[in-house]
């Protein structure tokens, strides 16, 4: 017991030994000061995965298509205001996509990247919401490993990067995530409208590949900066990735099962001589 004491006291005063680097523009930002609210949202969270299937087993599904035609709306918004903020002022700063240090003034340039990265951390608290409509709605296959893993890390990293490099490298994932997450959301606001705007839907492969090619690029970007040296926290290019590392695995996973087993199974079906379109099986022809 006393050595479990004694490590958690030394874990506190390390942290408080960080907090004397922590970035001072963004102290008194809403849920900046202290990590104990992103830790309690988090374990929220979690315990609502855990939870809310077993509370829903028994009762009929919600219908929230006016909440999610909302939700995904402001979600487009939240990413594009995001995206659209980090290219403009990085421009405007002269950012390098090579190596950009943070520069900790009050610039408006400045701040206003910083306030567009607390946004994307904030943005990583709404996203939550994917989860619990999917548990309401009773679509727990929705709810994978990869899906509550994603969600339950960005929020802490992100407040991590916020509360510490609130500007400088850190630009770059936030600002190709979030022009990502807008053709995300456009995505799922059609595919919500309702079964009419299904033929819209074809380019659901694409965008995958557009959120693994955004994890590879993320990759490559922090790989760049450690074997040139630049001046931004090594430990953080490091954790970028790792854990980019993980969600590109799990991701194509997701592809090869999705997308390449799901089209051999079709072709498998299509030489045992049976094809299934529009829900009906037809069987098919053999030339003799």
């Amino acid at each position: 017991m006393e050595v479990a004491i004694d490590k958690i006291y030394e874990l506190q005063a390390f942290y408080e030994k960080c907090l004397t680097h922590a970035d001072v523009r963004i102290k008194d930002w809403l849920l900046m000061d202290s990590c104990l609210p992103t830790v309690f949202f988090t374990c929220l969270y979690l315990v609502v995965v855990w939870v809310g299937p077993k509370v829903m087993e028994h009762r009929e599904p919600f219908n929230l298509k006016w909440f999610i035609n909302a939700y995904n709306f402001v979600l487009i918004l939240v990413n594009l205001h995001i995206c659209t903020q980090l290219l403009v002022w990085t421009t405007h700063q002269g950012y390098s996509y090579i190596c950009q240090p943070v520069r900790y003034t009050h610039e408006e340039g400045e701040m206003k990247i910083a306030s567009a990265l607390w946004w994307f951390y904030f943005s990583k608290l709404l996203e939550m919401l994917d989860t619990i409509i999917f548990i309401l709605r009773k679509k727990n296959n929705q709810v994978s490993f990869l899906h509550v893993y994603h969600h339950a890390t960005m929020f802490p990293i992100w407040w991590i990067g916020v509360k510490w490099v609130a500007g400088g490298q850190s630009f770059f994932g936030a600002m190709i995530n979030s022009f990502i997450h807008v053709i995300m959301y456009s995505y799922y606001g059609l595919a919500a409208l309702g079964p009419q705007f299904q033929k819209y839907l074809w380019w659901k492969r694409y965008l995958t590949k557009l959120q693994l090619i955004q994890f590879m690029a993320g990759i490559i970007h922090a790989a760049q900066s450690l074997v040139f040296g630049c001046d931004f926290p090594a430990w953080m290019h490091w954790a970028l990735i790792i854990y980019a590392a993980t969600i590109l695995l799990l991701f194509l996973n997701f592809y090869f099962h999705a997308y390449i087993k799901a089209q051999q199974k079709k072709n498998k079906k299509m030489t045992n001589g049976a094809c299934v379109q529009n829900g009906v099986v037809h069987e098919v022809k053999k030339d003799k």
